[in-house]
């Protein structure tokens, strides 16, 4: 029988696989945990950059959204327009952290795909591009790489239907999220011919593209600001003998309703200052929430039509009542350097604005300011046939400043005959669909008529 040889030393190799292998794993395990941090710091840094890029893009084109230009048919200038958005897409992204800090201004570049020269498209994009270079690697450094580049792109348009297709597409009807429930006639409002229109009624584009700037009411043309028509009671009345809609004239409004009812703002969304305002006051110092379309697709089942209840007034009028519940809105108490007002510095697009002095976000009185309480957004209905009837067509919207001179005062002592108040407004935007837009509505920027929305990416 053959006897079992032992090798010398055997005994003292066994367990040094389990050694070997726990060294490798440690070497392997830390090469990839370092790796994983790489790729983690790498992607969250994408995603920040991207992030950032967004936040930029949406606030340049929101720029152009309030500030008239892509209402301004006669494209007159596009620089400034280009320097402000630039500026301000260049202030919100350096504002985000990419990487562990905050982005450098030479790290963001703006530029305007669709805008060249003096042309300016009613729906101009802005694109902006972040950057970073030196972002820190950990498991790279073996290789020799000490840092990693990291870059995003985003594109937003501002999207105004008058003449302009949203994508390449046929037009798309918009729809404001918070409009005042003032139905105002296609009849230019700082004339008195009741022939002259803002929109053509079917496609939508501008007829009177010297409005934008324009105020009313205006000397030798039309003395009355914004009041209501049919004396602020478009109900039938005297025993169903007075029409219950009056014709449309320059300048006035019809009030509306929303399927016979007015939707103002939630509660704490409101000023103080409106305590114990009516349920159309409310309206005005907030804003009818449900969003509305226009063109011939509305956003749910929502109608449009002329109030024809009777109103009861809070102050003597509806007009009195809308001059109360809109100086609530403006923030006017006394005088008129209360509330916001158009900077002179800006007589045409990109407009600016100064806070007030009861503009409650600290730091804008006397400042330039990009969005104001003052500018409001009224719907603007079809009346081709004459008198308009229920239920109406919301064809376009004007998006106008109130009370903008800084010497005008409210309430006005001359008002137009039957209504006890009127009030100044200027018009800053002009965005029209007319009756052949089709497809699902673009939601708008708040109150703004001009809709802002990324289209890259997707």
């Amino acid at each position: 029988m053959r006897r079992k040889q032992n090798i010398s030393g055997r005994k003292n190799e066994q367990g040094v696989v389990i050694v070997l292998v726990a060294v490798v794993m440690l070497f392997v395990v830390g090469a990839m945990a370092a790796l994983s941090i790489d790729v983690v710091t790498i992607y969250t840094a994408r995603s920040e950059a991207q992030l950032a890029a967004d936040a930029g893009a949406l606030a340049a084109a929101r720029v152009f959204a309030n500030s008239g230009v892509t209402s301004d048919a006669s494209r007159r200038s596009t620089r400034n327009a280009r320097n402000l958005a630039t500026m301000i897409a260049t202030q919100v992204a350096s504002q985000n952290v990419v990487g562990g800090r905050t982005l450098k201004t030479t790290e963001i570049t703006v530029t305007f795909p669709n805008v060249s020269g003096p042309a300016f498209d009613t729906n101009p994009h802005v694109t902006v591009q972040t950057q970073r270079t030196d972002l820190p690697t950990f498991f790279a450094r073996i290789w020799g790489r000490t840092a990693n580049t990291v870059t995003a792109s985003a594109t937003a348009e501002a999207y105004n239907p008058s003449g302009a297709n949203a994508l390449g597409s046929t037009t798309i009807p918009i729809a404001p999220l918070c409009v005042k429930p003032w139905l105002l006639p296609n009849i230019d409002p700082t004339g008195t011919s009741t022939t002259n229109t803002i929109f053509d009624g079917t496609t939508g584009a501008i007829t009177a593209p010297t409005l934008v700037g324009q105020s009313w009411p205006k000397p030798s043309y039309n003395s009355n600001g914004l009041y209501s028509l049919c004396n602020g009671d478009c109900s039938p009345g005297n025993g169903g003998i007075q029409p219950p809609i009056t014709p449309a004239v320059a300048g006035g409004y019809y009030p509306g309703a929303i399927d016979a009812a007015d939707f103002p703002a939630p509660a704490q969304a409101l000023p103080g200052c409106s305590s114990g305002f009516n349920s159309y006051q409310l309206a005005v110092a907030g804003c009818v929430q449900t969003p509305i379309s226009c063109g011939s697709t509305a956003l749910g089942p929502v109608t449009v039509n002329i109030d024809t209840n009777p109103y009861t007034p809070a102050n003597g009028s509806r007009d009195a009542d809308t001059v109360a519940a809109a100086e609530c809105l403006i923030h006017y108490v006394t005088s008129p350097g209360d509330s916001d007002s158009i900077d002179t510095a800006t007589t045409r697009p990109p407009f600016q604005f100064l806070g007030g002095i009861q503009n409650p976000v600290a730091g804008a009185v006397g400042n330039d300011v990009m969005v104001s309480d003052s500018l409001v957004t009224i719907p603007v209905i079809n009346n081709s046939s004459g008198t308009p009837t229920n239920p109406v067509t919301v064809i376009g919207f004007l998006q106008v400043f109130l009370n903008p001179s800084a010497s005008s005062t409210m309430p006005l002592p001359s008002p137009p005959a039957g209504a006890n108040n009127q009030i100044p407004a200027t018009i800053i935007n002009m965005a029209g669909c007319g009756t052949g837009a089709t497809g699902q509505p673009i939601l708008g920027n708040g109150a703004s008529p001009v809709a802002v929305r990324l289209i890259s990416p997707p």
